[in-house]
């Protein structure tokens, strides 16, 4: 993916037009490949519940831009270690779970960017073209990277006005499982209190510009038109995980339909 492709990329997530994004948690580049031909407008790398490591990560991200689409990892904790580990892979910046606070986003921003804007070191590896595209690389790394910061609790949703509001910040993604854990209705996502918290990041992104996402776990025509009237610019569709939980489910009723007596697995029996 060229460097022009992807700043045009960002431009769009950071415009709200509408955005949509495959999600890895596997951690095979295969699995990235075939999402790449889907047309989505990236993939991202969740290594906060997925069992992917760097190394994993790094190919992930290659083989996102091989099909000419932006790679965004989410991180398993406000990691700045693991962060620039991940940006020297080539990754095009970051989506950072359950931030509450203005320090927690400085941190971010120290961490992602290059100085004067952050504390970023400047290191020779894939990103930089192992040297080769350093200085490009380096001149426009500030304008192209992407921050987006997941609001995932009650005190994420009262500070989320400070939080979008550094300028470095692009765009937060709600979590709605986590919000219904903070707020005592764990898995109650239509509860009307969980409704109400989205709806007020949702408004908060508007009020300040930045792109606004949430993820749909079987997307369908209905609840992404759902997702866009809402106010939701970026979606995230599915996952590799999700969309086997959907095929298994399919074929257990499969196999139950044509043979009713086929034993459950182990684990299932006696439920």
């Amino acid at each position: 993916m060229t460097t022009e492709g992807r700043q045009q990329a960002v431009n769009r997530l950071r415009g709200r037009e509408l955005f949509f994004l495959a999600w890895t948690s596997l951690g095979h580049p295969a699995i990235t490949e075939i999402f790449t031909k889907s047309g989505v407008d990236g993939v991202g790398i969740d290594m906060e519940h997925g069992a992917i490591d760097p190394g994993p990560a790094a190919q992930i991200i290659a083989a996102a831009h091989a099909g000419g689409r932006l790679c965004l990892p989410r991180l398993p904790s406000l990691d700045g270690s693991l962060m620039r580990r991940l940006l020297d892979s080539d990754a095009d910046g970051v989506i950072v779970p359950n931030v509450t606070t203005l320090l927690e986003v400085r941190s971010i921003v120290e961490s992602c960017k290059y100085p004067p804007v952050g504390k970023r070191s400047f290191g020779v590896a894939r990103a930089q073209g192992y040297g080769f595209d350093f200085e490009e690389y380096a001149k426009g790394w500030n304008r192209r990277s992407v921050i987006l910061i997941q609001i995932e609790s009650v005190a994420g949703v009262e500070a989320v006005d400070d939080l979008l509001g550094h300028e470095a910040v692009d765009g937060a993604m709600v979590g709605p499982y986590d919000l219904s854990g903070s707020l005592g209705v764990p898995g109650q996502l239509d509860h009307p209190r969980v409704s109400e918290v989205c709806r007020r990041v949702v408004e908060a992104c508007r009020r300040h510009g930045k792109a606004c996402g949430t993820q749909i776990v079987d997307p369908n025509p209905d609840n992404l038109s759902a997702a866009v009237r809402e106010g939701y610019t970026f979606l995230v569709l599915a996952s590799d995980v999700f969309l086997l939980w959907k095929w298994g489910e399919r074929m257990r009723a499969l196999i139950r339909l044509f043979a009713p007596q086929a034993p459950l697995p182990a684990a299932r029996r006696g439920a």
